[in-house]
């Protein structure tokens, strides 16, 4: 078994081990935390819609800062933003977790979200970079792939916590996001890849306007928009009270179909990452966009428990494509340092994930959940018209010109 992980890292360069495995610290707090935020929150004597705002307003600073972030990078280098994001998030969730009142809670969440931003930005530009055209898609499926598992340990491990205490979660997570900070910065300190770009490097590095020329980029924003409205914005606002209310399932049942979209995702992730590299990556954006529009347009006629499981397992497999993909095509198509480049392709994806609950919202409200979903799917399928669009980026595996 050792010598299987071990292989999974032995054709990549050292500074993806080490993101791997300090972001894997990451996702297990971030599972901890999850399922008790909206339960300490709670605790203060507030409304729904105030325990809604903690999480939104952790999101909007994470989508507002997502270019300051990326101009971080590009002035100081990978290796210091992504470990003083973490650690900056480390300090706030300390915070949250002694917070006295509702809005202590809220203040420190949010600011917490700059963190995350810088982290997450800064990850995204040294796996992008890291690794050739050949490979680029498998290390976003090793990354996705610890995510998924951390995620995965998390919610039992904090669900386990917050019988003790709904402040422990939080201060845990603190603890797991300072092991992440520090071995980031100790075992990136010699990394020229994560380093500060001397004068030179900085004026090469990738400006916003040319990428917003290049075709491909621009579909990959597209493309991550509508998977981030699909994945996250409908799938955690609407869904789950769809499959309730209208459907009847249990939340038990429900959970299962969850369970097992990530267990299929999970399953699926690696091999979707070494399809990308070896098919490329417009076989792999249409089949992840193609199974996604296929989940939102079976959620149109879901009538029983049996039609949610099937549209479960097949969103599952449109996950495992377009959770490797996308972030593929940005590193294909850019050179050099581009961290407002890959902080406009988060922002993307965060602006899905915060616009789809309360446009869906709006249309469940008013017309019922089919029209919500129907729009879900035409926009999946415009995402899949997008994706027949895309020419090969792989130009160094195909002999094809960029």
């Amino acid at each position: 078994m050792r010598s299987k992980f071990t292989n999974l890292f032995a054709e990549f360069p050292r500074e993806v081990g080490v993101v791997v495995f300090a972001s894997f610290f990451v996702a297990v707090g971030f599972g901890i935390i999850a399922p008790t935020i909206p339960l300490f929150a709670r605790s203060f004597g507030v409304n729904h819609a105030q325990v809604g705002a903690i999480v939104s307003t952790f999101a909007f600073a994470r989508f507002a800062s997502g270019l300051i972030s990326g101009k971080l990078v590009d002035k100081f280098g990978e290796r210091w933003v992504y470990s003083v994001g973490i650690g900056f998030v480390a300090l706030t969730s300390f915070a949250a977790g002694l917070a006295q009142n509702y809005e202590q809670l809220l203040v420190f969440r949010a600011v917490g979200g700059i963190g995350s931003s810088m982290f997450s930005v800064a990850a995204g530009s040294i796996l992008v970079r890291a690794v050739d055209d050949d490979h680029r898609a498998r290390v976003q499926s090793l990354y996705n792939g610890t995510f998924l598992l951390g995620m995965i340990a998390g919610p039992a491990v904090g669900g386990a916590l917050s019988a003790f205490s709904l402040r422990a979660p939080l201060l845990i997570y603190g603890v797991f996001l300072i092991a992440a900070s520090a071995s980031g910065a100790i075992l990136l300190r010699h990394s020229a890849l994560a380093a500060k770009p001397d004068a030179a490097q900085e004026r090469d590095v990738v400006t916003l306007k040319s990428a917003l020329a290049l075709k491909p980029y621009r579909i990959a924003l597209f493309v991550s928009f509508c998977a981030a409205w699909t994945l996250f914005g409908m799938s955690r606002s609407i869904l789950p009270l769809f499959i309730v209310e209208d459907l009847e399932i249990s939340p038990a049942m429900m959970g299962f179909g969850f369970t097992l979209t990530t267990l299929i995702q999970g399953a699926f992730l690696l091999q979707a990452g070494k399809m990308s590299d070896i098919k490329g990556r417009r076989f792999s954006l249409i089949a992840g966009t193609s199974f996604t529009a296929l989940f939102a347009l079976t959620l149109i006629f879901t009538v029983n428990i049996w039609i949610f499981f099937l549209a479960s397992a097949i969103v599952g497999l449109g996950g495992a494509f377009l959770s490797t993909t996308p972030a593929a095509v940005v590193g294909d198509v850019i050179e050099g340092k581009g961290g407002q480049v890959i902080g406009l392709f988060q922002m993307s994806a965060d602006a899905g994930a915060m616009v789809a609950p309360i446009v869906l919202g709006a249309i469940a409200d008013s017309y019922g959940y089919q029209p919500a979903f129907a729009l879900t799917a035409v926009m999946m399928f415009a995402a899949v018209l997008a994706s027949t669009k895309l020419p090969e980026t792989r130009a160094s595996h195909l002999g094809q010109p960029q």
